[in-house]
């Protein structure tokens, strides 16, 4: 699970799904490597004691476990968790290296959204069907939603991480980037260990310091964790039904999913269609969309009510599009990479009972690395903030090619083109003094 509750965004979810899909199959699935007894340590660098006044690593510890027994943590469980908070600067090193995720939506939903796993996803539905239908009942989650999300994070549990959560968490706690948020998750994990949900040797996860088999971050953990199977633990990392109890309290409570309205269905747009609207900012009712010609894939017409709905394109307005509603937002919260949430969506669906999705009538024209490179360059130099120049198509960028295919007259629908790129080269070029070369 993302880290959206904290401000910054990484998609943390995505890049451990796209460091995966360079694994064989049998290395992406395969059990967790086994549990260590006791973490090792490294030696942090110089500069991580920056943001805590110069304090070594122990004097820090040494405050965290205060400020944990300060929350309400026992000294038994400070002592049980002790052996395994040190610090591990690897960590630290794979958070500053993140890897930044860049496949096409069809290529990474082609991959994530297989007909294997929407039948593992329906597969769980039906052994888990008590589970489910409670959940269903109490947080109003539809089971394809969950089982989604359960596939994607871990593939059902059969790839959650194999690194120490507290050594990860405390690690990334010290460093300055996200202190205090990483302290709060650090204190967290102790209360997972206090009220007997889990012991420290169990907590084996990812580096970014998410548990179980949807990732949860400790602090989600600790506010949606539920005891489903009647053993008196919220075991998210062995228990299924803990599992979709605890996905579903999430989803329902902490992302405000709306109990019996749609999230995410494929349609087909006109040729025509005021590009400029399609964005998931824009919300029209469904009577509108459909008076603007926009339809099923299989032509049908869309329902002629007032239910807010946006029309989603991940890659332009000739690649796939879809009929985005409120509970939308739930995937975007979850995770706010296009791609993957409009995936997760998409394979909801799938295991819902949609079709598959139409194929594009010819390939998408996808800009080069290098050229989206240049092209996020000339919109900073228009006074765009894209973020970090990666040659990645992130939010700040589709908002930013939106708005100038809008000034250029180009059909305004967020994707980069060949032909935007050479109007905002020779707009640059024109507005170069004489005699000046870049």
């Amino acid at each position: 699970m993302p880290l959206n509750c904290f401000g910054s965004r990484l998609a943390i979810a995505t890049i451990a799904v796209s460091l995966a899909l360079a694994l064989p199959a049998s290395a992406q699935f395969a059990p967790p490597s086994p549990r260590p007894v006791a973490p090792k340590a490294t030696v942090p660098s110089p500069r991580a004691a920056s943001c805590h006044n110069g304090a070594s690593f122990d004097r820090f510890l040494a405050d965290v476990k205060q400020q944990a027994a300060a929350a309400g943590v026992s000294q038994r469980a400070i002592a049980e968790a002790s052996p395994y908070l040190v610090y591990d600067q690897g960590i630290v090193n794979r958070d500053r290296g993140q890897r930044v995720f860049g496949q096409l939506f069809t290529e990474f939903a082609g991959r994530m959204a297989a007909p294997y796993r929407m039948q593992n996803g329906q597969q769980h539905i039906k052994q888990y069907a008590a589970a489910f239908a409670r959940a269903e009942k109490e947080y109003g989650v539809p089971p394809a939603v969950i089982a989604a999300f359960w596939g994607l994070e871990s593939d059902f549990g059969a790839n959650m991480g194999n690194l120490p959560t507290l050594k990860s968490l405390v690690s990334l706690a010290y460093d300055c980037r996200r202190s205090e948020m990483f302290v709060n998750e650090t204190i967290a994990a102790l209360k997972i260990i206090d009220r007997g949900d889990l012991h420290p040797d169990e907590m084996i996860g990812s580096w970014a310091g998410e548990l179980g088999q949807t990732q949860f971050l400790p602090v989600h953990y600790v506010n949606y964790a539920v005891e489903y199977d009647g053993d008196g633990r919220r075991d998210l990392l062995h228990s299924g039904a803990d599992v979709i109890g605890s996905t579903a309290n999430y989803i329902a409570n902490g992302l405000k999913w709306r109990r019996g309205e749609p999230w995410l269905e494929e349609i087909k747009v006109p040729p025509n269609l005021p590009w400029e609207k399609t964005d998931l900012t824009v919300r029209e009712p469904r009577s509108t969309w459909a008076q603007l010609g926009v339809t099923y894939p299989d032509g049908r017409p869309l329902p002629s009510d007032n239910l807010p709905a946006s029309v989603l394109l991940p890659m332009g307005r000739t690649g796939p599009a879809f009929m985005a509603y409120a509970n939308f937002a739930a995937y975007t919260e979850w995770n706010n990479s296009l791609i993957y949430s409009t995936t997760a969506g998409y394979l909801a669906s799938r295991i819902a009972g949609a079709p598959p999705m139409r194929k594009p009538a010819a390939p998408v024209a996808q800009l080069p690395f290098n050229e989206l490179k240049q092209l996020q360059q000339l919109l900073v130099q228009a006074g765009f903030n894209v973020g970090k120049i990666d040659g990645v198509l992130g939010q700040q960028s589709r908002a930013a090619v939106k708005a100038m295919q809008i000034k250029y007259g180009l059909p305004a629908d967020s994707w980069p083109t060949a032909e935007l790129l050479a109007r905002m080269r020779g707009s640059t070029a024109q507005a170069q003094p004489a005699g000046v070369v870049r």
